[in-house]
């Protein structure tokens, strides 16, 4: 997952930095996109595990094989 241009700098916008600091448009795409790359691992990870214990709160035998099969992909 990437965010465009103008995904970025309005994010940018929002955050509240301890300094002033004149980042170029290339440099501050490429560092949200680093940053989601690094945390997008972690965030599906999360949601398989939040996904697999809805499906276990209906139905504990299809949450097991759900579970083993995200194990062996």
């Amino acid at each position: 997952m990437m965010l465009t241009t103008e995904e970025v700098k309005d994010a940018f916008r929002t955050i509240w930095l301890e300094e002033n600091y004149a980042f170029l448009e290339e440099d501050l795409v490429k560092l949200a996109n680093g940053f989601i790359a690094a945390a997008a691992p972690k965030i599906a990870r999360a949601e398989r595990e939040m996904c697999v214990e809805f499906v276990r709160s209906l139905n504990g035998v299809v949450a097991d094989a759900l579970q083993e099969k995200r194990r062996d992909a």
